[in-house]
């Protein structure tokens, strides 16, 4: 007998011997019921530490010292942003009893458009804003119009609206090498299209598998998007490392993290924080491996990557060529330059699509069946995103990714000479991350800030990054931020200890709290304060 079984049955002969048969009953029930109790607790697929580590705080909130002062700063940033955003002048909490002139409904509404200082228009934002042409803006609305009551739930009374989604979509899967049987559907943006994505391979690895606990594996650094669609589908997240100079996945610890629940793969093309592409080819092996599906998330740089071979840029393969890459999500509203709202999300085949939709044949009020999570969509989009695409066509859409990889090799490389900061791993497409070993970040974000540009800030490393857009590559923009990136640097460094203060302060204060549920909480302050209308104001004046 092996020397561990020899140990094993020593014990169970000194549990055992000289007891009761009843006693014998209870150690053994009390055994196996405390086995599956562990098992239970050591194999659930969040961890140990970090479930143990909620219940802590948790318990910590019951103690009323501590739920005391927890409200009070809970409260104290809600009035933070509460006064921030009532800046804004009156409200209309009621509706007017006389119906409002066109004339005045369209000054009012230039009135709204015009509230906040941020220089959009001109380049000073990271991203939001991709492109802005008045004549676009003029075309795009006049198809709005048109197609502004029509729905496509109802394609046979608006075949038209379906056509034109249909060719959206066969369009940008040519893009993205997609073969004869790609497909897929637009959606209102990369969230939900990340969120069809999920539920179709949930559902598929659950039909075709029989798969109860999903997980997907997925870099730390793809979009939260992914986390939003696991709390809506009951998907776990296994969230693994990435490299801390490439800022690209761990390939080792993703093949480590996969087991028998996992559904899918996820890689980004580019990432949001660092603008890094994943190595989607060695996930695609991955997934062949193991036969599960790989979805790469181009939501951000889709319609820049999939131009740049032309525009002159090589790049690595990352979309359907790739055998293993089984759907790809990517905004149109972003690179495509169309309105906000659309996006699409492609498959390799028709089998996952399927499983995308949502069909009820029970209901009295006849068989239903809706491609994504909307039932009633907006035909309006449909047709803009369609419009703006044949406007622009392929040799435009080539030219904007031209200028814009331009402009973004430019600014990287002016800011790599600047000293005191550096730069995340490569940036594969428009994203430029920010760093600083010799002072804390968001000083810079801060001063730049004040100067009127608005940056995304990163945490976990403490970090900022611009997305270049079209805007940014007008005559002069780009000069002007490096410019300003390099004089606050050097302002900076004249006293890099300085504290951080004003809003910036609250990144690196989030990062330093424990407790990520009080973050939580201060965060719904902030989209509770998006609501805001004044509760003793009847009309405004």
């Amino acid at each position: 007998m092996e020397p561990h079984l020899r140990l094993v049955t020593g014990s169970i002969d000194r549990v055992f011997t000289g007891r009761q048969p009843w006693q014998i009953v209870a150690i053994t029930t009390t055994t196996v019921l405390g086995s599956i109790w562990l098992c239970q607790v050591l194999f659930q697929e969040e961890s140990l530490y970090r479930r143990a580590k909620k219940k802590v705080f948790k318990l910590a909130r019951l103690i009323p010292a501590v739920r005391r002062r927890v409200d009070a700063e809970i409260e104290k940033i809600n009035d933070g942003f509460i006064k921030d955003i009532s800046q804004t002048g009156n409200y209309y909490t009621e509706l007017p009893h006389d119906s409002m002139g066109q004339a005045e409904i369209l000054k009012k509404v230039d009135e709204y458009l015009d509230l906040g200082h941020y220089r959009w228009k001109e380049g000073f934002i990271s991203g939001a804003v991709y492109y802005y042409n008045p004549e676009l803006i003029k075309l795009v609305t006049e198809v709005y119009g048109k197609a502004s009551y029509t729905n496509p739930l109802h394609p046979d009374v608006f075949p038209g609206v379906c056509k034109m989604e249909a060719e959206v979509v066969r369009m940008t899967a040519t893009l993205f090498h997609g073969g004869p049987a790609a497909c897929g559907t637009m959606t209102t943006g990369g969230t939900e299209s990340i969120m069809m994505a999920c539920k179709a391979y949930r559902d598929y690895a659950n039909d075709q598998r029989g798969i109860t606990k999903p997980n997907m594996v997925l870099p730390v650094t793809a979009h939260t998007g992914f986390d939003k669609a696991a709390k809506y589908l009951g998907i776990y997240t296994k969230v693994v490392p990435v490299n801390g100079d490439t800022t690209e996945v761990d390939i080792a610890a993703m093949e480590r993290a996969i087991n028998r629940n996992t559904v899918m793969l996820v890689g980004s093309a580019p990432n949001f924080p660092y603008g890094t592409m994943d190595d989607i080819e060695a996930i695609a092996a991955l997934g062949r491996k193991y036969n599960i599906p790989v979805h790469v998330d181009a939501c951000l740089g889709g319609f820049l990557i999939v131009f740049m071979k032309r525009a002159g840029y090589p790049v690595r393969p990352f979309d359907f060529s790739i055998p293993g890459v089984t759907s790809i999500s990517a905004d149109t509203h972003k690179y495509g330059f169309t309105p906000k709202g659309s996006s699409v999300i492609l498959y390799s085949e028709k089998v996952y699509r399927h499983y995308q939709y949502t069909v009820t044949t029970e209901w009295p009020g006849g068989v239903y069946g809706s491609p994504t999570v909307n039932g009633s969509r907006a035909g309006g989009i449909i047709a803009a995103t369609w419009a703006t695409m044949m406007n622009f066509g392929l040799d435009g859409y080539v030219e904007a990714t031209k200028r814009i990889i331009d402009t973004t090799r430019y600014i990287e490389q002016e800011l790599r000479a600047i000293k005191n900061i550096f730069i995340f791993g490569t940036p594969a497409t428009s994203v430029i991350g920010i760093g600083s070993r010799d002072f804390d970040i968001f000083l810079l974000g801060g001063e730049l800030s004040n100067l009127g540009w608005n940056l995304n800030s990163l945490q976990f490393p403490s970090g900022i990054h611009i997305c270049v857009t079209y805007m940014h590559t007008e005559a002069g923009v780009a000069d002007k931020f490096i410019q300003d990136v390099r004089s606050k640097v050097a302002l900076i460094m004249k006293n890099p200890t300085k504290p951080v203060e004003g809003k910036m302060a609250i990144y690196g204060v989030a990062q330093s709290v424990p407790d990520r549920e009080l973050i939580g909480d201060f965060t719904k302050c902030f989209i509770d304060s998006m609501y805001y209308t004044p509760v003793d104001q009847k009309a405004a004046k």
